[in-house]
């Protein structure tokens, strides 16, 4: 497979990306979008993903975008590194995980920094990003009690790119006013990942 140019924001989503990228051992070219400068929303930008947002990258056949899709494609293009169960039932269950991360849990988080996509009014934001903290942790809650069981990753003993999904939002939980201590679970698989080789190289 040829290089992929993959388009990023620290702090982001597109995290979950780089660390499925570093795991398979993709060649692929990183250009970091500032946010701060609203470089997102720039013409050059927009040409690449109409969304304004991050992650996006870009392939021989075509740009995607959106983390879900993103997972699922380095981890079909690069088989070798197993970033995904083979099994239509297992595959199925890491894709029930990262909806979930997708649809409900970063929908949850962005109404602390996102608040304004939602609401005009200062007191309507505000109030969203009260009830940020009590969201967060019914999310995590979910996710400990019943996505992350005594073995070592999100689908068992299988690591797959779920996992570095789920690193990623656990990320968050502090600037969110949650303390991931009340997690064992999800604090033990935050623990684990920092330790792996791939997960350090996308941090750095």
């Amino acid at each position: 497979m040829s290089s992929l140019t993959f388009y990023f924001a620290p702090g982001t989503c597109a995290q979950a990306v780089r660390i499925a990228l570093e795991e398979a051992q993709a060649p692929y070219r990183l250009v970091r979008v500032d946010f701060a400068s609203g470089q997102q929303r720039s013409p050059d930008y927009l040409s690449v993903n109409p969304k304004g947002r991050v992650p996006a990258l870009v392939t021989e056949q075509g740009t995607l975008t959106e983390t879900l899709a993103l997972l699922t494609y380095v981890a079909q293009c690069f088989p070798a590194a197993q970033l995904a169960p083979t099994d239509a039932f297992g595959l199925a269950r890491m894709q029930e995980f990262n909806s979930y991360l997708a649809s409900t849990v970063h929908i949850a988080h962005a109404h602390r920094p996102r608040a304004a996509r939602w609401a005009d009014e200062p007191e309507a934001q505000a109030a969203m990003q009260r009830k940020v903290p009590a969201n967060m942790t019914e999310c995590f809650q979910l996710i400990e009690h019943h996505y992350l069981g005594d073995q070592p990753w999100v689908l068992g003993e299988q690591y797959s790119v779920a996992d570095g999904y789920l690193f990623t939002m656990a990320g968050w939980l502090k600037s969110d006013g949650v303390d991931m201590a009340q997690f064992p679970k999800v604090a033990a698989h935050h623990a684990r990942m920092a330790q792996r080789p791939a997960v350090q190289r996308a941090l750095a």
